[in-house]
């Protein structure tokens, strides 16, 4: 029993002693008192610091707060000395917890101090170059104060810390610290050096720079990154300084540019190499063969070109190789395959071609996290067999031209949790077996493809994913039953694919929770449920389905919401005097072709963050509120074909941000304010046509210089056309104002980075493209994406006086004008012809007098063309152009003659019997001159022969006994013959 007490009593003795040996460390360390002078320069430090969250509340003149080495926050003291080594006062990342006010030149005081780290704060001023004083520092962190508020003008207090091994001033403004590269230099000890995001001033290359001897050999850390530097920046980095030891470069987010330089290849020793985001041109160099270190290269986003080089498969120790955002061509090199220790691999955003094979990767099965090859030009007849892969976190190949089926093979990927191949052509059926034994799927994107789904009721995933992209897949005709189980869902879109059901209640349980909802273009039924408020909905589209009933509040709470094209009914109200709760505030309100009725809403003020509100295509009635002049963000407004009436409140001219205005269609009245001229600049559209405005055009009109479209149509406007139309400099200028401008929506990206996902959530700008309908030849077309190229000026159909005013020939870009139905006089003028993009002129059912100008001729471009029921007069221009126009064109102007018309002008009439006459004289000429020639024939052949044998006797008797002889010659001939034929018949 003695034996078996022996461990006891070891373990006992052991404690014992443990606690002794504890008793004398609290009794040194009692002994380490902090030295009163290091302690009031703290406390001074503290004076000027603004602490609002406490973060100093340890330190203090109290007993219990006297010994700075003990008791307060982030101090620590050599056990030894008491004098104070180390100060760290960062506060926490992303401002949740910091510091304010200034760093004071007190903290000179603490010579002992070793380490200094203030980042993550938000400290403003100068940096005391007292700092400089602190001989044995060897780290400084003055990292992350917000927004650059800390300045430092120059660099050489630095020179005097010759034991300082990492210095961080990223975020520091150090845009006046033009001689940086030469303080660097001048830093002997330095290992790891932060300078991002620091607005550093380009290195300006001169002989004094070239010439400094660097006395930083071992640097092995630098970090650049995010600022304005230059490819000036080579050869302080080629020549100044040691490379041999340089294990980590970044120059992300810099202007560098050009193509890169082939000295890169002898940093051999580079494990971390960052050059994303610059303006690089070129090839890649093959100099890349001899960095046989690299862990990590990313080239992204430049403009690179050509083929990547067969030398990246000597990089074997490559875990990182990120491409994207160039304009790379060419096939994946083979030699790729050797790289076994891939961990991220990124392609996308290039030109790329080629199969993917199955062992294009082979290699690197059992090491690669993240493939993405997405946005490119890949092709095949099968999806790749990626089943091999058995880490593979995060799979992107959308935007590709895969087709074929998807292999159940996928559904091996055991951990994976980003699955996007949307926008392929992919076809063919899609089964549990595909995807719901992926237990980690965070976010699946099939959209945009030709996948149907054959789930079954009963079967649930294994995932909970917080993304699904569905879009125009096969889920219908029932709503897909397995979303259901999907209670982590943050993004849904399923939108497009062939649901005729009614929205199962479970449906609007989980629709709260969801950042992103998209079920439009369906023919899904019901009614919206009256929920609580959605005060984190970002986007809500509905919009194109068979939904009915009434809009409750709630769903303006959303800031993107479209529920336009069902069948909503009744009136929609917002609550006067009752705050809406959102942590958006909505931006986007459509609800247009729809069956709501009623007034529109009084309190608009609970949408004042309104940028597009389209309530077009119901049947609203009533006044438009005066409220509405609240929403001084809106860029767009939509209340046509409704039947509001009254006059346009004058609040309205407070909504400064208005690009669009359509109201046509309904029965508003009164005059067209002059304050739209004046107070709404930036109108670029402008359609009031169809309703019961009277008076005349306001002359203020012509002051928005950015409209390309005007309609006034179909309304009882008087008076003349004002002849500072050629004010509408919009329509002169070969320039168009793009009818598209940003919306914030909400898009949840993820950034795989090897063992870790990093979700991402961002706030994405998006372009709403607007429209408007136009009466265009003959019929009411609506413009959207080509809205931007059309100017065009419609005042047809009212009272309008006067004569057309030749300065609406200086809008040379128009593109449409129609004056007809009016009651214009005067002529057609004259400089027409500068029309020349003039597609579409309607003139028509006025009192135009005069002819029509040749000019009109020369519009090679004009298609539609009427004039007719005017007083024209005149010969129609001769010209392919005008004669190619049918003859209603020019019907109802009797006095126009000349083709295409049938009646025929007096002059050409003229014409054609002088033509006749002059025929008749003409054929009498010739008929004389023809015989009086035969006669001269006669005389001249008759009397030069017979004439010449009368006056002359030796010729005439020559001439007798030349015809004697041929008389004898043919009477011999003749009768040898007969005689010898005689003879021939006898025998």
């Amino acid at each position: 029993m003695g034996g078996n007490g022996r461990p006891f009593q070891y373990l006992i003795a052991f404690w014992v002693l443990f606690l002794s040996f504890k008793g004398w460390g609290r009794v040194g360390e009692a002994k380490v008192v902090c030295k009163e002078r290091e302690r009031e320069a703290l406390l001074h430090f503290k004076g000027g610091v603004v602490d609002d969250f406490g973060m100093l509340s340890s330190w203090g003149n109290r007993e219990d707060k006297r010994d700075c080495c003990i008791d307060w926050r982030g101090v620590e003291c050599d056990n030894h000395t008491g004098h104070v080594i180390s100060l760290d006062l960062h506060g926490q990342p992303y401002y949740v917890q910091y510091l304010g006010g200034k760093i004071g030149t007190s903290l000179a005081e603490l010579q002992h101090l070793k380490h200094l780290n203030l980042s993550w704060n938000q400290f403003e001023g100068i940096v005391p170059i007292q700092l400089g004083n602190l001989s044995n520092l060897q780290s400084l962190d003055l990292s992350h104060n917000y927004e650059h508020i800390i300045s430092c003008e120059n660099l050489d207090w630095l020179s005097g810390l010759h034991l300082l091994r990492q210095l961080d001033l990223s975020w520091v403004n150090l845009s006046k610290a033009t001689h940086w590269p030469q303080a660097i230099n001048k830093m002997p000890s330095l290992i790891e050096l932060h300078l991002s995001y620091t607005q550093l001033p380009p290195i300006i290359p001169t002989v004094s720079i070239s010439h400094i001897n660097s006395s930083t050999s071992s640097l092995a850390v630098l970090d650049l990154s995010s600022n304005d530097l230059t490819s000036s920046i080579y050869p302080w980095l080629f020549n100044l300084f040691n490379i041999s030891s340089l294990v980590q470069l970044d120059l992300f987010h810099n202007d560098v540019n050009g193509s890169i330089p082939d000295a890169f290849g002898n940093m051999t020793t580079l494990a971390y190499l960052d050059l994303s985001h610059n303006q690089l041109l070129g090839s890649m160099p093959d100099a890349f063969r001899t960095m046989t270190s690299l862990q990590y290269l990313d080239l992204s986003h430049n403009d690179l070109n050509g083929s990547i080089p067969d030398a990246f498969g000597n990089m074997t120790t490559l875990a990182s190789l990120y491409l994207t955002f160039n304009q790379l061509e060419g096939e994946i090199p083979k030699s790729l395959r050797g790289l076994c220790n891939l961990r991220g691999f990124s392609l996308s955003y290039n030109n790329l071609t080629g199969r993917l094979e199955n062992d294009f990767l082979a290699c690197s099965n059992n090491t690669l996290e993240v493939l993405d090859l997405s946005n490119n030009r890949f092709r095949g007849t099968s999806f790749p067999h990626l089943s091999g892969f058995s880490r593979l976190k995060g799979l992107y190949l959308q935007f590709n031209q895969l087709n074929g089926t998807l292999p159940e093979s996928i559904g091996q990927l055991t951990q994976l949790e980003v699955l996007e191949i949307g926008s392929n052509s992919l076809q063919g059926m899609v089964s549990a077996n595909h995807l719901f034994g992926l237990s980690y799927l965070l976010y699946l994107d099939l959209s945009f493809n030709s996948l149907t789904f054959n789930i079954s009721l009963d079967q649930v995933p294994l995932f909970q994913a917080q993304f699904i992209r569905l879009a125009s897949c096969k889920l219908g005709p029932r709503f897909p039953n397995w979303l259901r189980t999907q209670k982590s869902l943050e993004e849904l879109d399923i939108s497009a694919s062939g649901i005729s059901d009614a929205v199962p209640n479970w449906f609007w349980n989980f629709l709260p929770n969801l950042y992103w909802s998209n079920i439009s273009n369906n023919h899904i039924s019901g009614t919206l449920p009256n929920l609580t408020l959605f005060p984190y909905v970002f986007v809500m589209d509905m919009s194109s389905n068979c939904l009915e009933g009434s809009i409750p509040q709630y769903v303006f709470t959303v800031k993107w919401l479209d529920l336009s094209n069902n069948m909503f009914s009744g009136s929609i109200s917002l609550p006067c005097g009752i705050t809406i709760q959102s942590i958006w505030g909505s931006s986007h309100l459509d609800l247009s072709s729809n069956r709501l009725s009623g007034e529109l809403p009084k309190c608009w003020d609970q949408l004042k963050d309104l940028t597009i509100l389209n309530l077009a295509n119901n049947n609203f009635s009533g006044k438009i509120r005066k409220s509405i002049g609240l929403l001084h963000h809106l860029k767009t407004l939509h209340l046509q074909n409704n039947s509001l009436t009254g006059t346009l409140p004058s609040s309205l001219k407070n909504c400064r941000d208005l690009h669009l205005i359509d109201l046509g269609r309904n029965k508003l009245s009164g005059r067209i304010p002059t304050w739209m001229g004046e107070n709404l600049s930036d109108l670029i559209v402008v359609n009031l046509r169809s309703n019961a405005f009277s008076g005349k055009i306001p002359l203020s009109l012509c002051q928005l210089k950015k409209l390309q479209v005007l309609d006034l149509s179909r309304n009882n406007l008087s008076g003349t056309i004002p002849k500072c139309i050629k004010n509408l400099t919009a329509m002169a200028r070969d320039q168009s104002s793009v009818i598209a401008y940003p919306e914030e929506k909400f898009y949840p990206g993820f950034s795989l980075l090897f063992d870790n996902l990093l979700e991402a959530s961002e706030v994405l700008s998006t372009f709403y493209i607007d429209f408007t309908r136009v009466q265009w030849k003959g019929k009411e077309v609506e413009y959207k994406e080509t809205l931007r190229l059309l100017k065009s000026i419609d005042i047809s159909s009212n009272k309008i006086t006067g004569e057309i005013p030749t300065e609406v020939t200086d809008l040379v870009e128009l593109v449409a004008l129609n004056l007809s139905r009016n009651n214009l006089t005067g002529p057609i003028p004259l400089a027409i012809g500068q029309f020349q993009l003039l597609d579409s002129l309607d003139l028509s059912q006025n009192q135009i007098c005069g002819g029509i100008p040749n000019s009109l001729s020369q519009i090679h471009r004009l298609s539609v063309l009427d004039l007719s029921n005017n007083n024209l007069s005149g010969k129609i221009p001769s010209g392919t152009q005008l004669q190619s126009f049918s003859a209603s064109t020019y019907e109802g102007n009797f006095g126009l003659c000349g083709p295409p018309l049938s009646k025929r002008c007096l002059e050409d009439e003229d014409e054609d019997e002088d033509e006749d006459f002059s025929y008749d004289i003409q054929d009498e000429a010739n008929n004389i001159l023809f015989y009086g020639n035969i006669v001269l024939g006669f005389i001249i052949g008759f009397w030069g022969v017979c004439g010449t044998l009368l006056l002359n006797r030796s010729w005439r008797y020559a001439y007798f006994r030349f015809l004697n002889k041929i008389k004898d010659r043919l009477y011999v001939t003749t009768t040898i013959n007969m005689n010898r034929l005689q003879r021939n018949f006898q025998s």
